[in-house]
């Protein structure tokens, strides 16, 4: 059947078959729109933790400016 579809490898298609029926109920396991919402989810992630770690740095840097005696 593979073969006959184009596709080079009948495994290929096996794993087409098992995450259709996943999404499906018809066999346990993780749906197609939650791995597509967790991957979402942890590029988010890592945009707010990369945020986060700027604002901490800047945040750090501003109160060293504050302590520093003033160059008038």
């Amino acid at each position: 059947m593979a073969a006959k579809l184009g596709i080079t490898s009948p495994e290929t298609l096996r794993k087409w078959l098992r995450q259709a029926e996943i999404d499906q109920g018809v066999r346990p396991g993780v749906t197609s729109q939650e791995s597509a919402e967790l991957k979402r989810l942890k590029r988010e992630n890592a945009a707010l933790r990369r945020a986060n770690e700027i604002l901490k740095a800047a945040s750090a840097f501003f109160a060293a400016e504050l302590d520093r005696p003033g160059r008038y």
